[in-house]
């Protein structure tokens, strides 16, 4: 009984070690993973989430962008940004719609923004001029 009771407790820490969701980003104190900043901006911050768990903080999505050049896409589980409309939110990256505007300065200079969806983007965009970018074009753009 004692050891049956043993390898639930085993099962059951090694499958919460093995989590892969988002983490959530300490705002003035997490540090961003490609840069080293502060992560202050609520509206521009991203995470990337691995198979094993592991999550990567950035403060800026040029930050995630750049440091998806270097690693294995494979691992990657999420791919998270931040929703410009409803800041600290984590939204899918996949499916959201990025806007490239000089009025819309993001905190490494990209003036790269995350929308839930295109009608948002493009009320922004209708506002502050720029171009829209789907996360296949975003990722193309970032290539190295």
């Amino acid at each position: 009984m004692k050891a049956k009771f043993s390898f639930v407790i085993l099962i059951t820490v090694w499958l919460s070690a093995c989590n892969s969701s988002p983490e959530p980003i300490e705002y003035g104190t997490d540090g961003c993973h490609f840069c080293k900043m502060t992560i202050v901006d609520r509206q521009h911050a991203s995470e990337i989430v691995t198979k094993k768990g592991k999550a990567f903080k950035f403060d800026a999505i040029e930050c995630m962008m750049n440091h998806v050049n270097t690693i294995d896409r494979n691992k990657v589980k999420l791919f998270l940004a931040n929703d410009y409309n409803r800041p600290g939110e984590l939204m899918d990256a996949a499916t959201a719609v990025y806007l490239i505007s000089k009025e819309v300065p993001s905190p490494m200079g990209e003036y790269l923004t995350a929308f839930k969806t295109k009608e948002e983007a493009e009320k922004v965009r209708e506002e502050h001029g720029g171009k829209l970018y789907s996360w296949e074009e975003l990722q193309n753009k970032f290539k190295k």
